[in-house]
């Protein structure tokens, strides 16, 4: 069994929510369920995000910002910014030391509860480092 974390980070790349899904689910799942809470004004997110409806209009329909590079088989290449997205890096960096945890990149908990709670304590354990 795998699980996909998917989180929302600040501008300093500090987690401020988690959501966990099955390991076969796409990325837009985690992100019906995080963005509609998202209290920042710009989303920076890769290429998996890029949806129109689910994702783009509605984030640009409460006058946010979405750096998103386009998919290559999009028929209409969107504009982004490029160095904005460059801050990318920081979820990354972060989601690469909670892996640094054995526990973590192991799954060693059964239940989806208790290993969200393992996230979240693994993640305050690095936003306090």
């Amino acid at each position: 069994m795998s699980t996909k974390i998917h989180a929302l980070a600040d501008a300093l790349g500090n987690p401020v929510s988690f959501f966990l899904t099955g390991g076969e689910a796409h990325d837009l799942v985690g992100a019906d369920h995080l963005l509609p809470s998202m209290q920042a004004i710009t989303l920076i997110a890769d290429k998996a995000f890029d949806a129109d409806e689910r994702v783009i209009v509605p984030l640009a329909a409460a006058g946010k910002v979405v750096v998103i590079p386009p998919k290559a088989n999009r028929l209409q290449p969107r504009d982004y910014d490029h160095d904005l997205y460059m801050a990318r890096h920081l979820i990354e960096n972060f989601f690469a030391k909670l892996k640094q945890f054995r526990a973590i990149a192991t799954r060693y908990d059964k239940t989806a509860r208790n290993f969200l709670a393992a996230v979240h304590l693994t993640a305050a354990v690095i936003w306090l480092n």
